[in-house]
């Protein structure tokens, strides 16, 4: 079911990337380049680059660009639930990050760089919305280099579940966790690292005490303003226009990127191969 390439089989340290970036993350033709940029920056750290998704009946850990473009058109967004059916269907599967992580957990992999992780969504309980990384991180050892969580969700309370779980959360070189498209303005981190060697030592350390994933949250080089009125303009079109479930984050992205001159999509482009970039450093600390 699982086929991994042989790059990434014969490596030391390995990034494991998602492709629901790829296919619903960015507007058609810009998914694939960042994707690509994500790989080149692991790779110019020194580590080798795991793009994850469900291609032909297989879960695929390593993907050529060719098999990267597929990802484009009409690729199911897949999270740790889906995984089986889209693989039993045939289907094309973009993996999220919990998605993303529950092939980590399978092939043991143990570092991951991506955009912003889910978590608990504006209004809950209603709808009672909690993304499935939360728990796939909870019990899966493997560090996730992040700009926090995403922008749209309850940060606060995405974070005092982290605690519950008890997945730490280190801040990159920061006191507060970042806004995904801020570096500044959310709640504490309970602890900062000043490097990739630190975070490394934390996450053994951790991991021999039988614990599962980190969180490292890593703040974007630039900060952007006037981003939250944006947001909560766009979760209610996406509330009078009825959309909900996996299909409120794309349609989120997309109505910032437009309403903010496309300030939102260059920031979320460069963060996301920043972040697999230090994702890289720390494997190679490990």
């Amino acid at each position: 079911m699982i086929v991994i390439s042989d790059e990434v089989r014969g490596a030391r340290a390995v990034v494991a990337l998602e492709t629901t970036l790829v296919a619903h993350g960015f507007p058609p033709g810009e998914g694939v380049a960042v994707g690509l940029e994500s790989e080149r920056r692991v790779r110019a750290a020194g580590a080798v680059p795991a793009t994850i998704g469900v291609l032909d009946g297989k879960i695929r850990v390593g993907l050529s660009a060719e098999e990267l473009v597929r990802f484009e058109s009409s690729a199911r967004k897949v999270g740790p639930r889906d995984l089986a059916t889209c693989v039993v269907q045939g289907a094309v599967g973009a993996t999220t990050v919990g998605g993303t992580l529950t092939v980590c957990r399978a092939a043991g992999i143990r570092f991951m760089g991506t955009g912003g992780l889910g978590g608990v969504h504006r209004g809950f309980p209603d709808p009672p919305d909690v993304s499935a990384d939360l728990g796939e991180l909870a019990r899966t050892q493997v560090v996730v280099v992040s700009a926090g969580v995403k922008s749209l969700l309850d940060v606060p309370a995405t974070v005092e579940l982290l605690e519950t779980l008890g997945v730490p959360l280190l801040g990159y070189r920061a006191d507060t966790l970042p806004l995904f498209y801020s570096a500044h303005g959310g709640p504490p981190v309970p602890a900062r690292v000043e490097s990739a060697s630190e975070a490394a030592k934390i996450a053994r350390a951790h991991w021999e005490l039988g614990g599962g994933g980190l969180l490292v949250a890593r703040p974007p080089d630039e900060s952007l303003d006037g981003i939250e009125p944006l947001i909560e303009e766009a979760l209610a079109e996406a509330e009078r226009t009825q959309v909900t479930g996996p299909a409120v984050t794309p349609f989120v992205l997309a109505f910032l990127h437009e309403r903010s001159g496309g300030r939102t999509l260059t920031a979320n482009r460069e963060l996301v191969a920043a972040n697999a970039a230090l994702a890289a450093e720390i494997a190679l600390a490990a």
